[in-house]
């Protein structure tokens, strides 16, 4: 079994009139692991999330790591409402789209409508998915929020300390 590719980096990039934006290099070699029909020569296929009303970003699985929670939601009971809010969010609020041969991708007005999308777009890596932010939206929200918690910690504190903590204390 080969070595997973992950999502890491990030990059601001051009938006066009017609939601034309470029793809990270580095993000469309995860996309082509990440899709099983892909083969040389061919572009890769990726989901884009948009439902939760709440985030202000587009958060964006190749398709195996779609499948992965498409796959836990249909183990749910059937009709239960947490399985259906899970459909609505991840099956009926999504968009399935590929990268061009130039490496770009065509985001659909709606979706820039809905992250306020206009010049640039950021592409932040999240391990096993991206996110594309408006460039000062998450300046204000990622980075100040991260920022506040680093300076709440002491000096001497280790971000990989958090890895040993339970994921029951974690906040929401």
């Amino acid at each position: 079994m080969g070595r997973r590719l992950r999502f890491r980096g990030e990059s601001r990039n051009k938006v066009d009139s017609k939601g034309r934006v470029s793809i990270p290099a580095s993000f469309r070699r995860v996309l082509e692991a990440g899709d099983p029909d892909w083969s040389a020569g061919d572009n890769p296929n990726f989901v884009i999330v948009y439902g939760d009303h709440r985030r202000k970003y587009l958060e964006c699985y190749t398709i195996e790591e779609m499948e992965a929670v498409e796959d836990r939601i249909s183990a749910m009971k059937r009709g239960s409402q947490k399985r259906r809010l899970l459909e609505r969010l991840f099956s009926t609020q999504s968009v399935t789209t590929s990268v061009d041969e130039t490496g770009r991708i065509v985001l659909p007005a709606k979706l820039r409508d809905k992250i306020g999308l206009d010049d640039w777009a950021y592409f932040a890596s999240n391990v096993d998915t991206f996110q594309i932010w408006k460039p000062e939206t998450f300046e204000e929200i990622e980075l100040g929020g991260t920022e506040e918690f680093l300076d709440e910690m002491p000096e001497d504190f280790d971000p990989l300390q958090l890895l040993d903590e339970d994921d029951e204390t974690e906040e929401a």
